[in-house]
């Protein structure tokens, strides 16, 4: 094993009196090319190209001598330290950390990041890094080769976004590019870099908060699936909500289907988890309703006005999915993009049937409850309004 193992973040600056006494001392430094090209840089350590962090770990870890890693920005966020320091490996690091890649890319921009949205986008993350730019008005995406913001853009298809691109930074070849997310697809982008996206008409606040992250949204008051006056109807009663709610379980990252959104408080709740909502209804009126509930709650959705099933056709892939009318056709259509759960509701015994049949047939685990809820005016504990309702609540199996 290592005797010492340094790692060094650089951010294009000169290398600290720390970073550089760690250098003159190793008899292996592994870093990328612009790495191992510096002059600090002992001519006869061991040089490791940076390619699979887990083979360069485990090539430090039966080193006898003095290891040094360098990294980009601060290596111990979203870096190789946590690779390094995982337990198969065994190595204890030290670590002279740099401004990060993300820090660095908001002070080009002029803004603080405090309540900014930070992910990292690879080919097999790049939808979940999109939702999150659908559903926040602050991101920072961390990219990389294939999925960066020509990938961002197309993905974001008409949500309209603007792109702060810093390329390379901290080399002599940064550059830093503002231009709108329709724009982003038609450039190549060199990498390393990072994408600040913008917009989705949030409001902005003075007030810092507290916890990293969290922007006016969550700001708002407590508590979720709420009565609320403009929402009645079948299928809007607030019991009825809450249980849809926790059977799909929204969170940062998803995408969230609500077909049939009515006065919006289904949408609003699941974007208030930080998911992504698309809210579709063929009534302008309900469009609007949902729009408002948004802007209230302080929430970012997108409306679609259409009749499902033929609505989704286009749109991108959900990860759950409420029904809130169309039967077995719309339900069935649903099931054939295959969203990881879908809840829907029915009035009668037959109508729940079709849906679970439908639901079954498409390979789904199906549940359904009788839910009935009564509804008192704590004055005189007279009833007010009573619901009853079938919900069904589907699954697709996990594929081995």
């Amino acid at each position: 094993m290592a005797d010492r193992v340094t790692v060094i973040g650089w951010d294009g600056s000169p290398l600290t009196a720390a970073a550089r006494s760690a250098l003159s001392a190793a008899t292996l430094v592994a870093g990328a090319p612009h790495h191992l090209a510096l002059p600090e840089v002992p001519p006869t350590a061991e040089r490791i190209r940076l390619g699979s962090l887990e083979l360069a770990a485990r090539r430090i870890a039966g080193h006898r001598g003095t290891a040094v890693v360098l990294a980009d920005g601060d290596p111990g966020f979203f870096g190789v330290v946590r690779t390094l320091r995982a337990p198969e490996h065994g190595l204890e690091v030290e670590v002279v950390p740099a401004v990060s890649a993300v820090a660095a890319a908001f002070a080009r921009a002029g803004m603080p990041w405090d309540d900014a949205q930070i992910v990292v986008a690879h080919p097999r993350t790049l939808r979940r890094a999109v939702n999150v730019c659908r559903a926040h008005g602050k991101v920072a995406v961390l990219t990389s080769p294939g999925a960066g913001p020509a990938e961002l853009a197309l993905l974001l298809g008409g949500i309209h976004r603007t792109f702060v691109i810093c390329e390379e930074l901290g080399t002599e070849r940064e550059q830093v590019s503002v231009l709108t997310s329709d724009k982003a697809a038609d450039h190549t982008w060199r990498d390393p870099n990072v994408v600040i996206v913008i917009g989705g008409g949030q409001a902005s606040t003075a007030d810092p908060g507290w916890l990293l992250g969290q922007g006016p949204a969550h700001a708002a008051g407590r508590g979720w699936a709420r009565p609320r006056p403009d929402a009645g109807g079948e299928g809007e009663s607030a019991p009825l909500r809450a249980a849809q709610l926790a059977r799909l379980g929204p969170r940062t990252g998803d995408l969230v289907w609500d077909i049939g959104s009515g006065s919006g408080a289904f949408a609003v709740d699941a974007a208030g988890f930080g998911a992504a909502v698309i809210a579709v209804d063929a009534d302008p009126l309900a469009l609007e309703r949902t729009t408002a509930a948004a802007r209230k709650r302080g929430v970012q959705l997108q409306v679609v006005a259409g009749r499902a099933p033929h609505v989704l056709e286009d749109l991108p892939e959900p990860d759950v999915v409420r029904i809130g009318g169309g039967g077995a056709e719309v339900v069935a259509a649903v099931a054939e993009r295959r969203p990881e759960r879908i809840v829907s509701h029915a009035s009668t015994r037959d109508e729940a049937e079709a849906i679970g049949r439908a639901l079954t047939e498409h390979g789904y685990a199906v549940e359904c409850a009788l839910l009935q809820s009564v509804g008192l005016d704590t004055r005189t504990w007279a009833e007010q309004e009573r619901s009853v309702v079938f919900l069904l609540a589907a699954e697709r199996p996990l594929t081995r």
